[in-house]
């Protein structure tokens, strides 16, 4: 990062070298004195133009190499820590990980280096006038300082206009059909008009552009000369945009640690747990999950990517073959085809096909030990239940099952049940 800030420095003394060489060049040149007083200066010209191009971009390998070696480092503290917790965070904990991670990243790139780049070039410049002294000294420290000290989060802002988007765009039919679509529509560009005021109002640069402007005049006043104004100007747009900076919100990470799971179903055979909303039967799946290692076990995966529907499949065993596909397929009642892309998130197929292509991975995949949550949701009854049949039978080892429906449980060889009050093993009941 030292280099980075070395080069960066070196690059915008060159731009402010160069307006500054280049309007003298001109008010002298307006004077028609002999070539050999301008060879210096047009000589200077050139160079300072070359060296500001390769300083700038010799400052962008530095920054972002600095910055990339910072962000694998980083990544894995953050990987080590997450081992080694106790429990497994909640996948909002970590997308909020993920996102404070980046936003440190970002920071050191668009707000860090810079202030430290423009702090040093202000410092060398501001020997030259006080008048230009005070400016920067506004520019670089007391405009950003306003801009960061009590920033408005609006985070929540944004999510609302985002979610009030996704609306729109992914619930347009039923809106129609509904009459509500110009009520939404009317709703989310209320919001974008409020983020949109409020985010102008945290900007200070009309304030900073001010300053530049009075600094000018305050050193023609003085009667400066015009290369040192003109140099002046420069070094105040280096320092401009200092004061839009922002200081984001770190993501809250913390969160309750999941009560201890004292006692856990034996792994053996195929075993449901049933018990009320709340009481922890995912919780004890994530317990498992954690304590297997991780060649003996999977959690069937409930996430599905923008891609085909082999692709998802094959995430569970990549040397599949298309018999091997079309077994699994069937077991699932999967009715997909193969090449079909199945959008961000499976927005693209509905909520059984989705849940069936999930199944289909965790059948491919035939782990010794597969832990399954509501594996049947979205599906009608009669099918579900033909379903997890199938898919218990193919397993060849052991089937941890989550399920609310009691006309499941005669398809397991034992029931554990979790409650308030009792958390028992009963015998075979399949």
């Amino acid at each position: 990062m030292k280099l980075a800030v070395l080069v960066g420095v070196l690059a915008e003394l060159a731009g402010v070298g160069l307006t500054a060489t280049a309007t003298w060049l001109i008010m002298r040149a307006a004077e028609h004195p002999p070539m050999e007083a301008l060879t210096v200066a047009i000589v200077a010209v050139r160079t300072l133009a070359l060296a500001k191009g390769a300083l700038r971009y010799l400052e962008r390998l530095t920054s972002h190499k600095a910055v990339l070696s910072e962000a694998v480092e980083l990544r894995g503290k953050v990987y080590d820590d997450l081992v080694n917790r106790r429990h497994i965070p909640s996948g909002t904990a970590l997308t909020h990980i993920v996102t404070n991670v980046d936003q440190h990243l970002d920071g050191k790139l668009r707000t860090t280096l810079p202030w430290i780049t423009a702090a040093l070039v202000s410092a060398v410049m501001a020997v030259f006038s006080l008048p230009l002294a005070i400016g920067l000294l506004i520019n670089v420290a007391l405009l950003p300082w306003l801009a960061i000290r009590k920033p408005e989060d609006l985070t929540p802002l944004r999510a609302k206009l985002t979610e009030q988007t996704t609306e729109l765009v992914h619930s347009k039919e039923e809106l129609i059909a509904y009459g509500l679509f110009d009520e939404k529509l009317s709703a989310a560009t209320r919001t974008a008009k409020t983020l949109s005021r409020k985010e102008r109002t945290r900007d200070l640069t009309p304030l900073a552009i001010a300053v530049q402007f009075g600094t000018a005049l305050l050193m023609l006043a003085q009667h400066d000369p015009a290369w040192l104004i003109m140099a002046a100007i420069a070094t105040f747009e280096i320092t401009i945009p200092l004061a839009a900076l922002s200081k984001p919100t770190p993501e809250p990470t913390d969160e309750p640690e999941p009560a201890y799971v004292t006692e856990t179903p034996t792994l053996q055979g195929k075993t449901a747990i049933v018990g009320p909303s709340g009481i922890g039967k995912t919780t004890l799946l994530n317990a498992i999950a954690h304590d297997l290692e991780p060649s003996k076990g999977a959690l069937a995966d409930a996430h599905v990517f923008h891609t085909t529907v082999r692709t998802n499949a094959l995430l569970a065993k990549p040397d599949a073959t298309q018999e091997e596909l079309d077994h699994a397929a069937s077991i699932a009642e999967l009715d997909l085809d193969w090449d079909q892309v199945v959008g961000e998130r499976g927005e693209e197929i509905s909520g059984g096909q989705r849940q069936r292509l999930i199944l289909t991975r965790s059948v491919l995949a035939n782990p010794e030990v597969l832990l399954m949550d509501e594996p049947t949701e979205g599906l009608d009854p009669e099918q579900a239940d033909r379903v997890l049949k199938k898919v218990l039978d193919h397993c060849q080892g052991t089937a941890l099952v989550v399920t609310h429906r009691e006309e499941q449980l005669a398809l397991f060889d034992h029931v554990h049940h979790r409650g308030p009050i009792r958390d028992e093993d009963l015998g075979r009941v399949g």
